[in-house]
Formats: structure tokens, sequence, C-alpha cells
């Protein structure tokens, strides 16, 4: 975030210097600057819809398409073809990655297919934008999005959005074209034009800058095109240009990737690579490349002098061959990736998945955050574990839960309140704090329902953590050395919350398709009658004077903090496990029992 605040005070005076002085010196500049500022503005507008419009598809097809390279690289192509905006794609697909809920390989295609994806706008501008009155197109468009922008539907929202974006996109073509041969009357830039390696090289700098400041090789593309159409500058020069566009987008990666985790900054890594080893090679080749346009342009019927659409073909040119020289290499360059920013070591005390990246995307929003509970939960899991002095790891392999809490006797040297301090206090309130982020976006109900469950779940987690460190002495006295009745009563209780946590790691690993709430449910139920059992077992242990009042009055507090325990812990698997979508879920809702549901079948068990 640092880096990026840096940029923009260090460009925004120079921009606005540049402006200024632009438009004192040539009224006909402002066409050119509005027609950017339009079209950027398009730009965003576009980006805006589509994330309503999308209601969370975008997402959803995201994550089921990309599980080979050749589908990420369609799925690359085809979203930044319908969207117009490789930068949107790249966003997503960083924020997906540093969720972990696509792999490095396929984000990395993903990157690929962008490139790809953006050559089509330039093949609009050049093919239709130019040689039709776009502005005409521009304002029906407009007209219409207005009221569709007004309505309450997020989907009607969102489509006048990306209708108001294609409006303005049009008609900021319209105006820099117009800018440019107004322009041309008073000031030539070809007077500028540059030859040879020396005009390639500093063109292409010229272009990564005008990419850098506009945040979008598809703005930089644009104007490169409408200034070659109206001849302010020269074919060899706009080449140099795209080459250029196409390095600077890279920058709006690794300021995307600055507040994701390291596989974000691995995947920005990778877009910068692509994009330097293209047009490494490109300037290399560039002689060989600009005759393989000529002679694609004279095959499919383009004018020699039809510069624009030639543009248009070197740029597809241009990136087909990034992917060629690229996917043979795909091995080697996720290696290189791993090795420059490798894996840090886990912290279990910090958020995972949680970042700001995630921010505008619904679904993402919702997947990343079902880990980061799921994370919290692990923690807490590992520190009720260590609190009852048991070992997760015996208790999972344990064929007699009974006998292996039995034998466990020894206790742990812990310092519960600075671990919870450290491993479940600081992480839950990195939830709560995204979850109430994730309120103030516009999300879709049933999206914002299941956030509200998951922070809920979140605080059940720390409430169960909370509720054993309250038993933990009591449970450690009466359980490291033998103390007649009162020891084989702790045994049973630590007995029951192993229990539920065995069940519950045995439900997680479980097919999804499979697992069902019916299990916990009956776990309720059995808590429940454990719970009133507990308190006639007391009441008899202490008229047969098995154990005395003082003993009994802290084992029923600490029974009572073991069953909250419990019931937290069932509860939080109930949100982070079973489906609240289809219709085995819409039956499950329907049978599955109420508070009073499971006092009445618990007081019947009993």
């Amino acid at each position: 975030m640092g880096a990026s605040l840096m940029m923009k005070r260090t460009f925004l005076p120079i921009l606005l210097g540049v402006l200024i002085l632009g438009f004192w010196h040539s009224p006909d500049l402002q066409s050119i600057a509005a027609g950017v500022a339009i079209f950027l503005f398009g730009m965003l507008m576009l980006e805006d819809g589509f994330k309503l419009f999308s209601g969370g598809m975008l997402e959803r097809v995201l994550a089921r398409s990309t599980d080979s390279l050749g589908k990420s690289v369609a799925f690359g192509i085809v979203t930044t073809t319908i969207m117009q905006s490789s930068s949107l794609v790249s966003v997503i697909t960083i924020s997906f990655l540093s969720a972990s809920l696509i792999s490095l390989a396929a984000g990395v295609g993903i990157i690929f297919g962008a490139n790809l994806g953006t050559t089509t706008g330039a093949w609009l501008v050049a093919g239709f934008g130019l040689k039709v009155k776009i502005s005409a197109y521009a304002l029906p468009m407009l007209a219409i999005s207005i009221v569709l922008v007004f309505q309450r539907s997020n989907y009607l929202r969102g489509i006048g959005l990306v209708l108001a974006g294609l409006g303005f996109l049009f008609l900021g073509i319209h105006y820099m074209k117009e800018g440019f041969e107004a322009f041309k009357d008073q000031f030539d830039l070809t007077r500028f034009a540059m030859t040879g390696v020396l005009g390639l090289v500093v063109y292409t700098l010229v272009g990564a800058a005008a990419t850098v400041v506009m945040q979008s090789s598809h703005a930089t593309m644009v104007l490169i095109i409408t200034a070659l159409a109206v001849g302010q500058v020269s074919y060899e020069n706009a080449i140099a240009l795209a080459i250029g566009a196409n390095i600077g987008t890279t920058v709006t990666a690794i300021i995307g990737a600055v507040t994701a985790n390291f596989q974000g900054r691995r995947l920005a890594l990778a877009h910068l690579v692509f994009n330097l080893v293209t047009a490494g090679v490109a300037i290399g080749l560039i002689n060989q490349i600009v005759w393989s346009v000529d002679w694609i342009s004279a095959g499919v019927g383009i004018a020699p002098d039809d510069f624009a659409l030639k543009l248009a073909v070197f740029h597809t040119i241009f990136n087909l061959l990034g992917v060629a020289l690229m996917v043979p290499f795909m091995s080697q360059l996720l290696a290189f990736l791993e090795r420059a920013i490798p894996e840090p070591e886990p912290d279990v005390s910090k958020p995972r998945y949680l970042t700001e990246t995630l921010d505008g995307f619904p679904e993402t929003i919702e997947l990343a955050l079902r880990k980061e509970v799921k994370h919290l939960y692990d923690n807490a899991v590992e520190l009720i574990a260590h609190g009852l002095n048991l070992h997760l790891d015996a208790l999972y392999s344990s064929e007699d839960i009974a006998a292996t809490v039995s034998a466990s006797r020894d206790p742990r040297e812990l310092d519960l309140d600075e671990v919870y301090e450290a491993r479940v206090k600081t992480l839950h309130a990195a939830i709560v704090e995204f979850a109430i982020r994730a309120d103030t976006r516009n999300l879709p109900r049933n999206i914002c329902i299941r956030i509200q469950s998951l922070r809920e779940a979140a605080q059940r987690c720390v409430h169960a953590v909370k509720a054993v460190k309250h038993m933990r002495r009591n449970a450690t006295a009466f359980t490291s050395h033998s103390r007649g009745p009162a020891t084989d009563l702790y045994n049973v209780l630590r007995t029951e919350i192993a229990r539920i946590l065995v069940e519950i790691h045995k439900l997680a690993a479980a097919d999804p398709e499979r697992r069902t709430s019916l299990w916990l449910d009956q776990a309720r139920v059995e808590v429940e009658r454990d719970r009133k059992n507990t308190t006639r077992l007391i009441e008899e242990k202490i008229r047969s004077r098995q154990i005395d009042a003082t003993t009994a009055t802290s084992f029923l507090n600490d029974s009572g903090y073991a069953y909250e325990a419990m019931t937290d812990l069932i509860e939080v698997a109930r949100a982070l496990m079973i489906e609240t979508d289809g219709a085995m879920a819409e039956i499950e809702e329907i049978l599955r029992f109420e508070d009073e549901d499971i006092e009445e079948l618990a007081e019947r068990a009993g």
C-alpha cells in the first residue's frame, strides 16, 4: 500500500502540471485529455457493473475452469474479451490465489490468457471504432443505462453500469479521435518520430510510462490507435508504444499484489516476467514480426496503408508469441517463482486468507472467510485439547478414546492465557474486522447471511476456548493423580469433549456430498442428555457420600463449561461443513431440530 501511495504522490503533481501546461498551450489538447478521461471512467463503470452483474457468477466459473492450463488460458481470454479489462481479471485472480482457492499454475495461465484477451480491444477500436461514428451508439446507451442504474435490483444496476461503461468507452474514443484530428492542424507530433533501435527503445519506454500513469494498457492502446489513424504517430513508433504498453500494465498487477500474500506476489512476478520476456524477444525479432504482420494483413485483405488494423495484427502476434514462448517452460517458471518468493513459515496467529484484494467479489469474500474461520477452529481445537492435557494425534488415531483420555495424565506446560491471546483472540479480531467490512459492501442477501453465520461460528470458537480455560485448573488437578470418583467424573467429561473433537474431525475428512447435518443434531441431543444426566449423577454421589459438596459444586460448574464448549464446537462444524444450498440442504433444514426439540428428545432419552 505504501508503494502505491508513493507512486500516486509522485505522479499526481507531474501529471496535473503537464495537463495544465498542455491546455494552456493548445485548447485542442483538452479534447484528447477529455477523451482519455471519459474512456478510463467508462472502464471503471464497466468493472463495477460486471462485479454487480456477476453476483458471484464470475468467481464460481473461475473456480471450475482452472483445473488445467488450457482452461485457465481460455478463461483469461474470454473474461478479458467480455469485460475489456485485464486489470479486473488480474485482481480477481490475485484475490483467488491469495485465498488459496486456485493454484499458482492456474493463476499464471489466466494471466497468459488475459494478455491475449486484451488484443480484442485493439481489433474493436481499429476495425469498428475508427470507421463508424460510435458516438451515435454511445448516447442511446447512456440514456438507457441511467434508467437501469437507479433500479433496486443488483442485476439491473449491473447491466446499467455495463451499458454506461460501454457508452463512455465509445464516447472517449470519439473525443480522442476528434482531438487528434484537430490537434494535427496546429501541431505535428510526427516531428518527434524516431527510427531505428533508438526509436524502438525510447517509444517502448514512453508506452510503458503512459500505461503506468493511466493504469490501463487498453486505454494506452486506444490512444495509440487513434493517434496512428490520424497520422500523429508513425507506424514504427506505434509498434514500440504497443510493446511498452504491455510492459507498463504489469504495474497494475504489482500494485494489486502489495496487500496480497506470497502467492499473489508470485503471480505479479509471473506477469512481469511474461511481459518483459515477450517484449525483449519482440524487440529482438522486430523485423521478422513486422514482416509477418504485412504477410498476414495482405492475406486477410487489410490495406497496406491501414496502419490501425495492422497494429491490431501486431498486437495479437506479439501476445501470441509470448504465450508460445512461456507455455513450454511453465514448470520452470513456477519453480523460479517459488524460489524467488518462498513461502514464509506459517504463523498460526495471523490471518492466512483475508486480504484487501478480496473486497468487491462476493463469493471470494465468503470462501476466504470460511477458510479463515476453519483456521481459527483448528487453532481453537488444538488449544482445547492441550488445555485438557490431551494430544490430538493420539485422539484421532485412537480405537478407544476413553482409555486414551484416562491414560493422558501428565499436565502440559502451557500458559493458556498467553496462547489464547496469540492464536485465538488476534485471529478472531481480524475475522470480525473483515466481516464488518464485508457488511458495508452491497452483497447478495444469501451471502450476507452466510457471512453472518461464519462470524457467529468464529465467536463460538472463542467461547469454547474460554470455557475450557475456566475448567482447566480443576480438570488438571483431578486427573493428573487418582482422586477416586471425582477423577472418574472429570475423565468422563474430558472423554465426551474428545469424542466431539474426533467426530468433527471425521466429518471434515468425509466427502462433502456425503456429509449430513443429522449427525450434528444427534450429537446436540446427546450433549443435552448428558448434561441432564450429570446433574442427577452428582446428586446421587453426594447422597451416597462418594464426593463432598465442594467437589460436586466445582464439577457441576466445570461440566456446564464443558457442555457449552461441546455445543459451540458442534455449531461451528455446522457452519463450516454443511452445505446451505441445494435440495438436500433444504430437506435437512426442514428436519433440523430446534433447541426445544433437542431438550425434549434429551429428556426422553434420559
